[in-house]
């Protein structure tokens, strides 16, 4: 739980992103490696490596997605690993459509029907994580590992639906 002690955060699912921001800012500023330009190498090497940290650790924890399979990489579960490829055929062929919509709206350089996509997709990615909330409350691991590999698809649709807007 690295990530969580450094953000001096419990090691849950649901988190303040509120303390999560002013936390890294903190900890940004108190390694910024210009504070220490006139330290030994020593020093700088040490503070760029906690800058490095503090930035991989901001990323992970502030994105729901990442910071649930870091909860369940924790417990030794890969929710990323490639042997799990099964997925609900629901959830494929909304992905299908999904897709095609999306693809669509690019072809035709249609900026609402990405907006509407993309808000289509970010309501059922808040679904997706009050599910991952439950999940881990319950401690059902299994579900919340198969909840991420769901979100990853998500994510992935978003960023390709951002990437295609002006």
């Amino acid at each position: 739980m690295q990530y969580f002690e450094l953000f001096n955060l419990p090691p849950t699912f649901d988190i303040d992103e509120t303390a999560i921001e002013q936390i890294y800012r903190r900890l940004a500023a108190q390694f910024h490696p210009d504070k220490y330009a006139a330290a030994s190498s020593f020093e700088q090497r040490q503070a760029m490596m906690m800058a490095s940290t503090v930035n991989e650790a901001y990323r992970t924890l502030k994105s729901p997605t990442d910071r649930a399979a870091y909860l369940l990489q924790a417990q030794g579960i890969d929710a990323d690993a490639p042997e799990h490829t099964a997925f609900a055929p629901e959830f494929l062929m909304q992905q299908m459509e999904w897709r095609e919509t999306l693809e669509s709206a690019r072809a035709e350089h249609d900026e609402s029907a990405l907006g509407a996509l993309d808000e289509e997709i970010a309501g059922e990615q808040s679904g997706l994580f009050r599910q991952l909330s439950a999940a881990f409350a319950e401690n059902q691991t299994e579900t919340a590992a198969a909840l991420v590999r769901q979100s990853r698809f998500l994510d992935k649709l978003r960023k390709e639906i951002q990437s295609a807007l002006p």
